[in-house]
């Protein structure tokens, strides 16, 4: 199950099977429960994990004091913190896992040595990079565009685990709405 997972998570057309099973071989698997914390604020992130099964979310606290959903990590997904990873810097953000689950980890050290000795393995990362910036620039741009039904749909639509997974008031939180009106939304779209 590793291997497939991650060789489909570091698929690149010009990364070879030797330097693919030398990227597998450096991830640990790492089990997590409910509640645990991946990260916290103010700590430096030193590795990112690759779920193959359960959900996480990273979340900020406001100048209220209250928490807001800033991600959700599904199976097959990479949950990171990239500013604290890679400009080695406090994190603003938690990483808290929602479900019990596994993953594989790979530790910032090992990650710096192979994408300086795989070539391709940069390529790979770059574009994984530019595909979440793709997503970021597309998820701000619908807060401003886009209705909060049209995100909920959106969201249902591309994960729906964490519609299935997710407490109602982490998705409302990274909906921008209140959990009354995820309520209202959940029902009009449902009756």
């Amino acid at each position: 199950m590793k291997e497939q997972l991650l060789a489909q998570v570091y698929q690149h057309p010009q990364l070879s099977a030797s330097d693919l099973n030398k990227i597998i071989a450096a991830h640990q698997k790492l089990y997590f429960t409910k509640g645990d914390f991946i990260l916290k604020e103010g700590q430096v992130a030193n590795n990112y994990i690759i779920i193959q099964q359960g959900l996480m979310r990273s979340f900020v606290y406001d100048y209220n004091g209250d928490d807001t959903t800033t991600n959700f990590f599904c199976e097959h997904e990479i949950v990171i913190e990239v500013a604290s990873l890679f400009q080695r810097t406090p994190s603003k953000e938690y990483i808290q896992a929602l479900t019990d689950g596994v993953g594989y980890l790979i530790d910032f050290a090992t990650f710096q040595d192979l994408f300086h000795s795989i070539d391709n393995f940069r390529e790979w990362g770059r574009g994984w990079l530019s595909n979440s910036l793709f997503e970021f620039k597309q998820r701000s741009v619908s807060f401003i565009k886009d209705s909060a039904t049209d995100r909920y749909l959106t969201l249902l639509k591309q994960k729906p685990k964490i519609i299935q997974q997710a407490p109602l008031k982490h998705i409302a939180s990274f909906l921008g709405v209140t959990d009354t009106s995820l309520s209202r939304i959940r029902k009009s779209i449902h009756s």
